[in-house]
């Protein structure tokens, strides 16, 4: 990351990288999930949502461990960083969005941001735009820097029902990633652009943590098909070549 990024993500939570992925790339990735044939998305949540997709084509794995992304999770997260989970959402015009939710303040042990001398950040998330996000037409929708805030966010202003001018849509382009924190407040305003919104969500988190469980979003299917650097990606937390803090290590692999 650039001396300008990094100051934007301490500033704002989030970052949008333009242009990830080229005209075609999108093109692929989207002709697959019309493949699916996928029930069309409604008022609820869980209607807006879709998994699995690690199965449908190499497309979607190659997004897992992209080069153009991988430099950002490592000075965000730090090295061995790992894929806790992941989902597609889809909406149809005039549905509702989901609101805001998360935040500086109450600190969450799996959601948070600190910085000393440089940033450390939990769960963390990489969106793919695969269509446009125009201005004020809705999607993602965040309180820029709130991942700092240091008093709740009213509730008001969280259902949307009031605001301040502190909330912001940002937009994006089919091909473009934003990447933010889940301490930041953020949602998604309602969809009203005339063509369905399409976005995949890998959410990563630092190689001790897990926030969802470990055995949900794996099978062996999706592991046969992994690079090595991939299904490194997928292991379950843990620290690496832990050196012992107290004593020396007993027989049984146990830390005096």
């Amino acid at each position: 990351m650039n001396n300008e990024e990094l100051y934007l993500f301490d500033l704002q939570g989030y970052l949008v990288i333009e242009g990830v992925l080229s005209a075609a790339e999108v093109a692929e990735l989207n002709r697959l999930v019309d493949d699916q044939q996928l029930p069309p998305p409604a008022e609820s949540i869980e209607s807006q949502r879709f998994g699995g997709f690690l199965l449908w084509g190499d497309p979607f794995r190659t997004l897992l461990d992209h080069p153009r992304i991988l430099p950002y999770l490592e000075v965000l997260l730090g090295d061995g960083f790992r894929l806790d989970h992941y989902y597609g959402i889809h909406m149809a015009t005039n549905t509702d969005g989901l609101r805001l939710h998360g935040g500086g303040t109450p600190y969450e042990a799996e959601e948070y941001y600190v910085f000393r001398e440089r940033m450390f950040n939990g769960l963390s998330v990489v969106t793919w735009a695969l269509t446009d996000a125009p201005p004020g037409q809705g999607g993602f929708a965040c309180i820029p820097g709130s991942h700092k805030s240091n008093y709740p966010c009213p509730e008001d202003i969280l259902y949307f029902e009031h605001d301040p001018g502190c909330v912001t849509q940002v937009p994006m382009r089919a091909g473009d990633v934003v990447i933010f924190t889940e301490a930041l407040t953020h949602g998604t305003h309602p969809w009203t652009a005339a063509h369905q919104r399409r976005s995949l969500l890998y959410k990563y988190a630092p190689k001790h943590l897990a926030w969802g469980r470990y055995d949900r979003h794996r099978n062996d299917a999706v592991y046969d098909l992994l690079t090595e650097r991939q299904r490194r990606l997928m292991e379950p937390p843990y620290i690496p070549e832990r050196q012992p803090i107290v004593g020396t290590e007993g027989p049984d692999g146990v830390y005096d």
